[in-house]
């Protein structure tokens, strides 16, 4: 089994494709020390017997049988997820373990070798499933396709840390007839309690937050993790009440506060400077009419809120003291007639199950959360890695093993040589930045790879 495993990585850390002639053909190029030591090469009756690849095809067989679920139904079994653990977590330097706590997390396409269900509704590969995937390169659509989900967790840097090496420290592959969230979040948490994982800031978008608060939101929560989403547009502005207070975007706002503040939403890519810091300052006028915090949240997922007046943020007329305050601060000049209960009580008890779905680290969509959520795509740059063409490339036709377990090991063993290319790339280039720092030499910086138009056209020395 080890032998075996060694095979995989060596094909994929050489870039060969994930074939088990590949796994055959990179044994028997060892040196004839190590295959020995493997036996790979073995003496049998004075006589030396090389690997072939019939015996590869068979141990493979073997392997299938022992990882599999006893009633195949496009999961993974525990013996075959702790073995994808083990992979990945040995690719990781015990260096890189609490370099960082936070996780940016994504799934992406898997297609299947093998042909799509016929009218007979057979197929060659039972674990596979229909999905759909969105092309989000040029001419590009969106499509069904016949395989399997693959996702990721890949370590960001902390907010206020030193950059890290984007490792994937999870990974899990269902079939597309299995919603790929739940599945990933149960590996993250069972992880976190096993003490390999410590969770901090976990980051993903839309199609994540998306999700049942029970799938997504309040699982993480339970493992102490601090969620940095981008809402699903039906998810965004005010979505009812709790004790007469709106909620909003993943929190309390007072019942008096502008229609036009509770509707913002995130800027769009590219943004002038203008529209930016336009953008800012009703972010941070909104954050006045905010119910603050005035205790921690229990174990149990309560805490407790006061007005905004209270909290000296905003004048209410219903709050006398709060008329004290600087003019500088808004005011209400048309309080409810009836003051409900976030206006009368000194603070309110919040359950977990407010804003379960929504409820994150940073108010959205403030800067904060802006600057936050851009470590998102240390996982994008995952997946392209692993499906580029020039590199990994685990496109249909990369793996043609049929089951889970087969394709799964050889993403396992794609991921970990992915992993330690990284760290090795990281490396190089912080050693090179301790050397020029030490002669004097400011750090090497990226250079831009696009020259945009407006620079092209002000060029000087153009033709006529």
């Amino acid at each position: 089994m080890r032998t075996f495993v060694l095979g995989m990585l060596l094909t994929c850390g050489d870039g060969r494709p994930a074939h088990l002639s590949r796994v055959h053909e990179a044994l028997v190029s060892l040196c004839e020390q190590d295959r020995r030591r493997l036996r790979v090469t073995v003496f049998w009756r004075g006589v030396a017997h090389q690997l072939t690849y019939r015996q590869v095809e068979y141990l493979n067989t073997l392997i299938g049988k022992a990882l599999k679920r006893d009633e195949p139904d496009g999961l993974a079994s525990d013996v075959l997820q702790g073995l994808v653990d083990a992979l990945i977590e040995a690719s990781v330097p015990e260096a890189d373990y609490e370099a960082s706590t936070s996780l940016a997390v994504d799934w992406t396409d898997y297609e299947s070798f093998a042909h799509p269900p016929g009218r007979d509704g057979i197929s060659a590969d039972p674990e596979a499933a229909w999905g759909h995937r969105r092309g989000g390169g040029p001419g590009e659509k969106s499509e069904l396709f016949f395989g399997h989900y693959l996702s990721l967790a890949t370590m960001v840097r902390d907010e206020d840390g030193p950059e890290v090496p984007e490792v994937v420290r999870q990974m899990t592959l269902s079939a597309c007839s299995h919603d790929p969230v739940p599945i990933l979040i149960e590996a993250l948490t069972h992880a976190a309690a096993r003490g390999r994982l410590q969770l901090g800031d976990v980051i993903g978008d839309s199609g994540y937050a998306h999700r049942v608060p029970e799938h997504f939101a309040l699982p993480l929560r339970a493992a102490r993790a601090k969620l940095v989403i981008d809402l699903h547009p039906q998810d965004r502005g005010p979505q009812g009440t709790h004790h007469g207070a709106v909620a909003c975007n993943g929190n309390l706002y007072c019942p008096a506060t502008p229609k036009a503040l509770l509707e913002l939403s995130p800027l769009s890519r590219g943004a002038s400077a203008e529209e930016v810091i336009a953008h800012d300052t009703q972010v941070a006028e909104l954050a006045r009419y905010k119910l603050g915090r005035v205790a921690a949240t229990d174990a149990d997922g309560f805490h407790r809120v006061a007005c905004p007046a209270t909290t000296g943020k905003l004048r209410c007329p219903l709050r006398p003291a709060s008329m004290a305050l600087d003019l500088s601060r808004p005011e209400i000049l048309a309080p409810p007639e009836h003051p409900p209960t976030c206006c009368t009580q000194q603070t309110i008890t919040v359950p977990p199950s407010v804003n379960a779905k929504t409820a994150q680290k940073h108010d959205y969509p403030s800067k904060a959360w802006r600057h936050s959520y851009a470590r998102r795509t240390g996982v994008e740059r995952s997946n392209a890695r692993v499906k580029d063409p020039a590199t990994i490339d685990i496109g249909k036709g990369w793996c043609r093993l049929m089951g889970l377990a087969g394709p799964t090991l050889f993403l396992a063993a794609a991921l970990a040589a992915r992993n330690l290319a990284i760290v090795d790339a990281f490396e190089a280039r912080r050693a090179d930045n301790e050397r020029r720092t030490r002669s004097g030499l400011p750090p090497r910086t990226r250079r831009r790879r696009r020259t945009p138009i407006a620079q092209l056209v002000a060029a000087a020395d153009a033709p006529p």
